[in-house]
């Protein structure tokens, strides 16, 4: 199953820079759980978690919301771990940032 998960920032905040900053920065300590997976590229980030099968792809869009598309690996496509595991990252790091996060389900 895949959650494409919105995530709409507070006011004249950039949250994807933040965010792929926060990645660099963990991943430069060895502490972060979730690192790149994918080619650089312009406003977008792949990301896989070191734990749970899946995978995060991250874009930035022109209004500054920054989409995260959800792809779990788990046994039966159905695994929530790496979905549950993103969502707390945002909240731990950035929850005083974020005015909103939406959540749609895709079969």
């Amino acid at each position: 199953m895949i959650k494409l998960l919105q995530i709409v920032p507070r006011k004249g905040v950039n949250l994807y820079g933040l965010i792929v900053r926060k990645e660099i920065e963990l991943a430069q300590k060895n502490r972060g759980t979730f690192y790149r997976a994918g080619p650089k590229e312009k406003d977008r980030a792949k990301w896989a978690h070191l734990k749970y099968r899946g995978w995060v792809k991250i874009r930035r869009s022109e209004s500054g919301v920054v989409t995260a598309e959800i792809r779990s690996k788990g046994p039966g496509g159905n695994n929530s771990q790496i979905f549950e595991a993103f969502v707390g990252w945002i909240d731990r790091h950035f929850g005083d940032k974020v005015h909103c996060m939406n959540v749609q389900y895709w079969q």
